[in-house]
């Protein structure tokens, strides 16, 4: 059964600054009667697609033995992966990170234990249905760590789009508000202010290596897509 992204539309309702010189968000102070307001906008929505890294570490006396234990676990993993339908692009592979481990005595030089060695694999989930698997397929081969689950959504920028929207109905909404409210006439718009606003995509991290324990948690979650404007209107008498 495929996730389709649903899509529940708000706009938060936060303080407005009505003065007759605008606040320090706006550098430039108009010379005449105006309004300052901040609209905000969010979408909610339900991730439809993820990206999960995973890691093998490896402790051994020779650097070789544990080049070769990683190399081994990491090649098998990536050859699963294909055989599942996973496409070359949607993987990433890094170089094998290799370090000496040492043991420090009170007294004396430090002795050489073995060597550690480690490997790390992204991989991007177009259909979340087939996170279970992949991630079962990962511990199935041999990798050790599951480093983080970024639950994310498809067509994010349709959905930025749609809280962008909202954030400029709240910041006209709140104009025409206090205009009223204040017995003035609401006149145009004299300048905006907008910074596309950072989506940060929900991060999950597993404390044990279980799939499974964190597959209902990330069903059901859900990605908040926010925006804001900051808009400066003319009063008119």
């Amino acid at each position: 059964m495929k996730f389709v992204p649903s899509v529940i539309v708000k706009a938060c309702a936060l303080t407005t600054a009505l003065s007759a010189v605008s606040f320090s968000s706006f550098a430039d102070s108009p010379n005449f009667p105006h309004i300052s307001t901040t609209g905000y906008g969010e979408v909610v929505a339900k991730p439809d697609m993820a990206t999960f890294s995973v890691k093998v570490v490896e402790s051994t006396m020779t650097a070789e033995q544990a080049k070769a234990t990683v190399d081994k676990v990491v090649s098998s993993f990536l050859t699963k992966l294909q055989s599942a339908g996973v496409e070359d692009a949607s993987i990433n592979s890094s170089n094998i990170y290799l370090a000496p481990q040492y043991h420090y005595p009170k007294t004396g030089k430090p002795e050489l234990v073995g060597y550690r060695a480690s490997r790390n694999v992204t991989v991007q989930v177009t259909d979340l249905t087939n996170l279970n698997k992949y991630l079962d397929i990962a511990l199935g081969e041999g990798i050790n760590q599951i480093d983080n689950i970024q639950l994310q959504v498809r067509d994010q920028a349709k959905y930025q789009e749609k809280a962008r929207l909202e954030a400029i109905k709240d910041a006209s909404y709140k104009a025409k508000s206090l205009a009223s409210g204040f017995e003035k006439e609401l006149g145009d718009v004299w300048k905006i202010d907008y910074n596309a606003q950072s989506v940060q995509p929900v991060l999950m991290r597993s404390m044990a290596m279980d799939a499974r324990t964190e597959s209902s948690t990330y069903q059901d979650s859900t990605i908040t897509i926010r925006d804001r404007v900051d808009v400066v209107y003319q009063l008119e008498d």
